[in-house]
């Protein structure tokens, strides 16, 4: 995940600083007036702009004896914009491994020959389970269905249920009663 969308994630993840952002893009304060405003000590808030201004958000300028906040509205819209673009959302699950899930439920429910426990009565992990006994199949090649069971009870003796679930998840496909079975994908 990039640096940039964690440190704004960081400057708005404070109640405190969501409240100043919310003052600031109504008018511009100075230090003094926020701390009596949100009833916190000046160096309290001077602290939280602070984290707003490293992240872009607020910016300062000189007025007498004060320094006056202003939110910086532009900015605020263009890190939004950045933080959840699809490319920036995308880019922060890279090194999700998509298939721990399906790895997980296929060593709870396999023995250590690969041939299955159990087949799971749960939904989704049957569908992962599903997932990882359909790659004993060609994609496009056409199997009978003694081919299909001979292959399937490598990995449970209930064939006949592992064949229909694979044919009603639409894993596999089929023609005909007892005809050819497919993998399409």
């Amino acid at each position: 995940m990039s640096e940039e969308v964690v440190a704004f994630f960081k400057a708005l993840a404070d109640a405190n600083r969501l409240k100043i952002v919310g003052l600031l893009a109504q008018q511009p304060y100075s230090v003094e007036e926020l701390a009596a405003l949100l009833n916190l000590k000046a160096s309290t808030v001077s602290h939280h702009l602070a984290k707003l201004s490293q992240a872009g958000l607020v910016s300062a300028k000189a007025d007498s004896y004060y320094n006056v906040y202003q939110l910086d509205e532009k900015a605020l819209e263009s890190k939004s914009r950045n933080v959840f673009s699809q490319e920036n959302l995308a880019a922060s699950v890279m090194d999700v491994d998509a298939d721990a899930y399906d790895n997980k439920v296929i060593a709870d429910y396999s023995n250590k020959d690969g041939s299955l426990k159990t087949i799971p009565a749960q939904r989704k992990k049957l569908e992962a389970i599903l997932r990882h006994v359909v790659k004993a199949f060609e994609p496009g090649k056409r199997y009978s269905e003694k081919q299909v069971n001979e292959m399937l009870a490598k990995y449970h003796e209930d064939t006949a249920s592992l064949r229909r679930e694979l044919v009603g998840y639409g894993l596999m496909r089929r023609e005909g009663g007892g005809g050819d079975y497919w993998r399409e994908r």
